[in-house]
This record gives structure tokens, sequence and C-alpha cells, in this order.
């Protein structure tokens, strides 16, 4: 091979190690010589292992022994070149090839001295002719080197170990490091890596056990990659050295005063700085070198450690490593601040635990044993339970005093009961609503028949929860006679939602502790009703029904209705607060649901806090359709019966609906269809021949009796003096008779019936207007001179009151002093004036209903009620007329057929709500299409 001499790249050094420029020299031939066995050459291929990657920031262990490069760092002579003192060569892999194919063996160079090993191919640091600013670069991941660092870096991947192989493993030799962007690369591309990087000498090597290396490599400085040279066999750079600025001004000294102040405060908190680390850095020749000192001994990513690498400003950089010390600072005291409570609790933990175990073994010796055994139950479902805070502190407070009292003792029973009570309550457990509108509106059809305005209301709860779940739920209260379904509409809404549910009756309640709970200072006390029902519902969102909300009383120790108050009010009922309890309980998930038979009672600011939803009688063909699908099937599972063993004919309904009930709701009807079933069973079990039963109208009158109902509104009307007025009653509207009759006397009224005041003043004001229209209604003047009236309204027992029966006594009077019998299928309602006028009246849905019931033909209503005939259900619009009156004129000539001289206003026919514009017509009206 021809004598060459070899161009060499090499990186100067300052004083303290900091590369600060390149430099090249030209040297002779290197003496030639070969490798020995085992000292690979560039064509060796090293297995593959372990990715690089950073090792421990500490200094490395002691290690196998120091091994030099496999082809490149043996016997190397060195040069007598005085340029090359100070300089770190940077060899090519191919250098002075044998014919063999391998690297000549080289003893190792003395640190500093450049060794020319070119091989004439390539233009790469260490090859011949090689530009002066290329640098081969080593990949790392997990790691960004910082000058002024020693840090330890394992070798692995096949090409970094192809550039440990270049350029070999002798102390001092220099390289440039830069960190990949995403660790996970394998092998990475120029795009896979930062631009800027440390260049590093090699301190020490140490072979590891997965055929790599561990370097112990120094950060000497900056540098950018300015071009790239080549990828293979390992990366190679052109750079741009980027030396360190000066900086002697106030602001950086400031700085850097404060930096040392900061790392000094984290070296004491811990281990995040080494205080060796601080001392370096004050000894540092300047600023910077201090910045990059603590920087890398500083717990900081690859990201935040690549950011203090790009910063070349020093006053920058010092600023930015402040910033870093100080957030780690105050993370480190906030990690101390933890481990110490962690420590302490840790600490109380073992002392009582010891107390304990002490503790144990004296109740042991005074037989004590089993009670302690109790106390650690109580403990331990205490803390399973997840209590919210205050109601943990309470329990854990009577807990405590517990452990003091005697068992026996009453205290401890008071205390117990109420540990017991806080873990039985729920407090986070909930089921989950159901929001499928098909499934709900299918199963409140199945559960209840008609009732739409009620069913439309839950689905349209529905409807908004499942658009808004956060939304509170409605406070109802379904208003309607008994037996209408109110209580079972309640269990009907829970199981459409998917709740549980639970009742509470409040009829009689007299007591405020009912509700809130008695104080803890009684012995026996209890919370109250609404906590005992939370108690059984074991969630804290179940539809909770509040049963007979209009029968709550009054008395001296308090008034339950506004301890309902809090309870209904979804600004309040979030901490709801039980006497006994003491502790805020959360029922702003409950649903709650009021009944009432009627408003009156129920005091206006608790009416305030709920929505009226009122449910109606029912009609003859509701009731015939419940007792068809619901009753019957019902009292034959009961009774053990099969739908073969009875069945029930058409007629058989109609004599159970119209002469053994009559009622709003279907409470009557469900006790006849049970002892029919019960009649049957009877029979069965006797063993008759045919066990099977069809029930009709005379079955139905041999096991019931005879009937209980008449339709005798004809004989009581038939003569004059008698007429039907309409009435509402808290089980719903019901048909009234005023009878009237006349005796010598002075002139006086005499009035039964046990009627109510505002009853009375109607009397006094229907004889005014009588007497007034005398001339008009065919009567002398005097005819009231030597007259007493008597008006009597029948059941004397039962109270009445109220101003709607006011034109049935106008017309039972009249009827009297004319001696004109009233049409016996007409019935009446509304109040009058002395002027002739007929004022609106409240109960029109019930009273119309009473009439149908009845069998009442024609409904005289004033004409301001038209607004509430909407409200009647088709079926009892059937076959009866709705006349519509706004004057006694009119009232009188549709009962008595009278027709008065002086008509103030004429009274027409009610128009059906469906066809609402229409002409009014005179004949029955028909159902609404």
């Amino acid at each position: 091979m021809p004598r060459t001499t070899a161009r060499w790249a090499s990186v100067r050094f300052s004083p303290e190690g900091t590369a600060t420029g390149f430099s090249t020299s030209r040297v002779g031939p290197p003496a030639r010589s070969e490798t020995g066995p085992g000292s690979g050459g560039a064509g060796a291929s090293p297995a593959p292992a372990s990715a690089d990657g950073a090792g421990s920031w500490a200094s490395p262990a002691a290690g196998p022994q120091a091994t030099q490069a496999p082809s490149s760092a043996a016997n190397a002579p060195e040069t007598s070149s005085a340029t090359t003192r100070g300089m770190a060569t940077l060899p090519c892999a191919e250098s002075s090839p044998d014919p063999g194919g391998r690297v000549k063996a080289r003893r190792p160079p003395d640190p500093g001295v450049a060794v020319d090993r070119g091989c004439g191919k390539h233009s790469i640091p260490g090859c011949m002719n090689a530009p002066g600013d290329q640098l081969p670069i080593l990949p790392l991941r997990n790691m960004s080197v910082l000058p002024g660092s020693v840090v330890p870096v394992d070798v692995s991947r096949p090409k970094s170990m192809r550039l440990l192989a270049a350029i070999g493993l002798g102390r001092g030799r220099s390289i440039g490091v830069l960190a990949q962007r995403r660790q996970d690369i394998e092998d990475p591309i120029w795009d896979d890596l930062y631009t800027v990087g440390t260049t590093v000498r090699i301190l020490r090597a140490v072979q590891s056990g997965n055929g790599g290396f561990r370097l112990i490599v120094q950060g000497t400085g900056r540098f950018e990659v300015a071009g790239h040279v080549q990828t293979e066999p390992y990366l190679v750079a052109r750079v741009t050295l980027l030396p360190e600025q000066e900086a002697t001004d106030v602001e950086t000294a400031a700085l850097l005063a404060n930096l040392l102040e900061a790392a000094g405060q984290l070296a004491s908190l811990g281990q995040s700085m080494p205080k060796e680390a601080v001392a370096k850095a004050q000894a540092a020749t300047g600023p910077g070198a201090a910045a990059d000192l603590l920087a890398a001994n500083l717990p900081l990513s690859v990201e935040e450690r690549q950011q203090v690498l790009e910063t070349v400003g020093v006053r920058e950089r010092v600023q930015l490593v402040l910033k870093l010390a100080v957030r780690q600072s105050e993370a480190q005291r906030i990690k101390n601040q933890i481990s110490q409570m962690v420590e302490e609790e840790m600490g109380r933990n073992r002392r009582e635990y010891y107390l304990r175990q002490q503790m144990r073994a004296i109740r042991d010796e005074l037989g004590e044993g089993p009670e302690d055994d109790d106390l650690d139950d109580l403990r331990r479902k205490l803390e399973e339970a997840g209590l919210p805070e205050e109601a943990n502190a309470a329990a854990r407070k009577q807990l405590a005093r517990l452990k003091l009292m005697q068992p026996g003792a009453p205290e401890a029973t008071v205390a117990r009961t109420y540990i017991d009570w806080l873990l039985e309550l729920p407090w986070k457990a909930t089921t989950e609503d159901r929001y499928d509108i098909p499934e709900a509106r299918r199963i409140l059809d199945e559960d209840h028949d008609g009732l739409e305005k009620v069913k439309r209301r839950i689905l349209e709860h529905l409807a908004v929860r499942k658009l808004r779940p956060e939304a509170r739920g409605p406070i109802l209260c379904f208003v309607g006679p008994p037996g209408v379904g109110k209580t079972s509409l309640g269990r009907s809404i829970a199981r459409t939602l998917g709740r549980r549910f639970v009742r509470a009756s409040l009829g009689g309640v007299r007591d405020e502790a009912e509700i809130r709970g008695h104080r803890r200072t009684y012995v026996g006390s209890l919370p109250g009703r609404i906590l005992q029902g939370m108690k059984k519902a074991g969630t804290l969102n179940p539809v909770f029904l509040l049963d007979e909300l209009d029968k709550l009383g009054v008395d001296f120790q308090g008034d339950p209705a506004s301890a309902l108050l809090e309870v209904l009010d979804p600004e309040q009922n979030h901490a709801f607060s039980d006497h006994y309890l003491e502790v805020p309980y959360d029922l702003s998930k409950v649903m709650f649901i009021g009944t009432a038979n009627v408003l009156e009672t129920i005091p206006p600011a608790l009416r305030d806090r709920m929505e009226i939803i009122e449910l109606p009688g029912y009609t003859a063909q509701e009731k015939r359709r419940i007792a068809e699908h619901f009753l019957l099937p019902k009292q034959r599972r009961e009774n053990g019966l099969t739908e073969e063993q009875l069945r029930l004919t058409d007629d058989a309904f109609d004599v159970l609906i119209g002469a053994y009930t009559r009622e709003a709701g279907v409470r009557n009807l469900e006790r006849e269809i049970a002892a029919l079933c019960r009649a049957v069973a009877v029979r069965i079990t006797e063993g008759e021949a045919d066990p099977r039963v069809v029930a009709d109208a005379p079955f139905v009158e041999r096991v019931l009796g005879p009937p209980r109902f008449h339709r005798d509104i004809a004989e009581r009307t038939a003569t004059a003096g008698v007429a039907t007025g309409l009435a509402w009653t808290p089980d719903g509207g019901d048909i009234i008779f005023v009878e009237a009759t006349a005796m010598d006397g002075t002139a006086k009224l005499h009035l039964t019936g046990q009627l109510g005041n505002v009853m009375k003043e109607s009397a006094q004001a229907a004889l005014s207007f009588v007497r007034s229209r005398a001339r008009d209604l065919g009567l002398r003047p005097d005819f009231l001179e030597k007259k007493d009236l008597h008006l009597h309204v029948p059941s004397g027992a039962i109270p009445k009151d109220g101003p709607s029966a006011g034109v049935t006594m106008v017309t039972a009077l009249v009827s009297l002093l004319r001696g004109i019998p009233v049409r016996a299928d007409v019935a009446m309602t509304g109040e009058i004036t002395l002027r002739g006028l007929v004022l609106p009246v409240g109960g029109i849905k019930e009273k119309v209903l009473a009439a149908h019931r009845a069998g009442i033909r024609e409904v005289l209503v004033p004409q301001r009620n038209e607004k509430d005939l909407v409200e009647v259900p088709p079926e009892a619009r059937e076959g009866l007329r709705i006349r519509l009156v706004g004057t006694i004129d009119d009232v009188l000539q549709a009962a008595l057929g009278i027709r008065l001289a002086a008509r103030r206003a004429r009274g027409r026919t009610a128009p059906d709500p469906s066809a609402r514009g229409s002409a009014a017509r005179s004949s029955p009206t028909t159902p609404p299409r």
C-alpha cells in the first residue's frame, strides 16, 4: 500500500475541558501491524443487543475490566506533531485495512494526540481530505447530555456498536450525541433527532453482559447540526460549535445567586439535588457552566433537558434553570409534607394498634372480650361504609364514647343504636333510571286504565331526564277521591323508572317529631318517618309516596305539615336535618309523590311546593274495563281460581257497578268481586259436579243479596217542591235532593239537614228572589203572609255546605208555590244572586260524573263553567245533555217549563268540546272525536 499522509479532524478543548473549536493536522503514515485474534475489524458485525439508553445519573458501580475497542483502539502509534496536543482524534471505520480485510492493530494514543487512520475513501472525520467540521453522532434514547455533566450511556444498537468499533474506546475519544425526539424508534434517522447536541469525551468503557458497552462520558460543549454527511455505517453530521458566551452583567449574577440558593434549598429537602453538585456549581467558571451542572442534576424530562441544552444565551439559560429548580423545590416540599403526614399516620396507627392489643388483653382478663369484638366490628363497618365527613365524625365520636361505657348502660344502647342507624342508611347507593319512553308507556297502560294526564306528565319527566340527567325531579301531588288509584299509581311510577318504592302514611300524624325524628336525649328515640323510609328503600333515589297529606293534624306538639316544607323544597332537601341524626342527609335525588282527597286542608305553603294533578272519579265504562282487566284477574289469583272456574257476564258487571256500588273509585267494586270469588271457592271445595261458574245478574243477587242502590229519582221528584241538585264531596260527586213544603205560620223560613252557614244564606237569597219576582212567577204578592216555608236536605247526619245549591233551592221553592213537579231527569248546580244571575261553581267534572252514574238525562251548568266541561270524559257525555244557564229564568224554564215575563239572558246547550265554534244544538251531545 503506498505511503500516504492523512488529514484528521479534531475537537480542541480548553483547560477546563470545554470544546472550543475544530483543528486539523497532517501526520505521517502509521506503522502497519495486524490485529491479534479476537480484535475484530471494521467488517466485524457485533451482535445486536439492547437499545442505547441512559444509565443512572450517579457514577456507575465497579464493573468488568475496561476493554478497548475491538478494532481501532489497540496498539496505535503515537505522533510527534506538536499541533495535535489538546485534541481528540475522530478516526474512520475503514482505516488501513490489511489484505485480509482487518484493521491493523495500533497502540492506544495518548489523550489529546491526533492519530492518522485515514482510509482514503470517505469524507468523514478520520478519513483523508475530510473537512474539519464533521462529527460522528451517537443517538441517545431517554436522555440528553448537558455540558459539564458525567453520565453513563449504554450502547448496544448495531449502528452505535459500529461507531464504537470505528472510533475506538480509548480514553479521551470525542463524539457527538443527539437525543431522539421519539423514544420508541430503534434505528433513528436525522428527522428523528434533535438538531442541537453535545460533544462528549469517553472517560471509561465497560463491557456489559448483553454484548454492548456502558460508556462513562463527559459533556464538553454544544453544537448544532449544519448538514448530514452519512447515515451508514453510522451517523456523521457536519456541525457548528456553539461556544459559551460571556455573561458578566449584574442581572445574570443576581439570577445565578437565586439559582444557587434554590439549589441549596432543594438539596436540603431531599435527594432531588446532590449537595456535591451544588458545591461544584458554586465553584464553576461561569454562570452558564453552573446552570448546566445544576440542570444535569435536576430530575427533568428529556424535553426539558433539551430545552436547557438549546438555550445558548447564558442569562436566559440561568433563568430557565432557576424556574425549573423552583418548581422542583416546591414539588419536593409538597412530597416531603405528604411523606411526613403518611409517617405520622402510620405512627398513630402503630401506637393505636399497640394500645388496642393491650386493651384486648385487659378486657380478656376482665372477661369482656366479646364486647370488644363488637366494637371492632363496628369500627370495621365504619371504615368500609364510606360515610360523608360529618356523618363519619359523628359516628366515630359515639364509638369513642361507647368504648368508655359499661355494656349494659342505657347510654351505651343509645350510642350503639345511633351508630347502627348511620351505617344502615343509604349514603351512596342508587338505582339506575330507565329512560325507555315506549316501555314506560307500556307499563303505565298495563297497570292503569285511563289517567292520561298523569301518564303524560310522567312521560314528560322521563323525556326531560333523558335529555338532561341532572334535572331535578318533580314533586307531584295526586288529588282525588278514594279508590281512584293514587297509591297504586305511585307504585307504577316506581316500576316505570326502575326505582324502589316506599310509602309513608301521614294520616292522623300530629307530632312534628314524626317527620323530623326525636331528640336522642330520650331513651327509645328514633329518626322520623322520612329517614325510616329511606332506610327501608336502601337507595338514595327511591319513589317516596307521602300518603294522606290532607289529613295531617296540628296541636301543641308542632305542625308536621310545616316540617314537610324542608323535605319537599328542592333548595333545602339536599341537606335535610333530622333531630335524631343531627347530620345533613341528601334527599335531592328522591322523587316525592303526595296524595290527598282534598286540597283545602293542605297548608298553602306546602301546596305551593307540589305540582297538583287531579284524579277524577271513573265513569261506568271505565269501571267496567278496570273490573274486567284488572280487578277480576287479581281476585282470581288471590282466591286460587282460574279463568275457567269463574267468568262474569256483561249484565253481571252492570249490576255490580249500578246496584251494589256507587262511588268515584273502584275499591268497593273490588270487594264485591272478591265476595263472588269466595263464593265460587266454597262451591269448588264442597265438591260440586261442575266447578265452572258463569256469573250472571241472578247469581250476583243470590251471592251479594238485594241491591243496595236504586234509581228512585223519579219517585222522589214526582211531587211538587222537590228538586235534584249536584254536590261535590271528598269521595267524588254526588246528587242531593232539596225538599220544600209550606204550612200555616207567620212568614218564617225553617232550614234542616245540618246545613252550613253558606248554604243557609243561599236559602235566604233564594226566598228573597222568589218574593221579589212573585208577580213574574205568577204568585200573589202576599203569598207568604200566613205561611211558613221549610227547606230540608235529606241525609241529615251528613254536614253540608257550599253555595252551589242556590239554583236547586229556588227551583224547589217555585215548584212548591206553583204546584209544578220538577222534571225527574234534570239535575242542576250553581250559585244565585238576588238579581237572578247564576254564578260559576267548582267540581263540575265530578258533578257531571255523578249525574251520569245516577242516570240523569240533562244537567244544568252555569254558563261561565263552560271551560270546565273539556275535562269531562267522552263516556260521561254519551246520552247526557249539558245545558248552560246564565239566569234563574233559564233554570226555571228547563226544569219547570215556566217562561217568566222578563227574560234577561237566554240559556243554551253546551257545545261539544271537539266542535267549538259550531252552532249550539239542543239534542243530546256527542263525545268529542
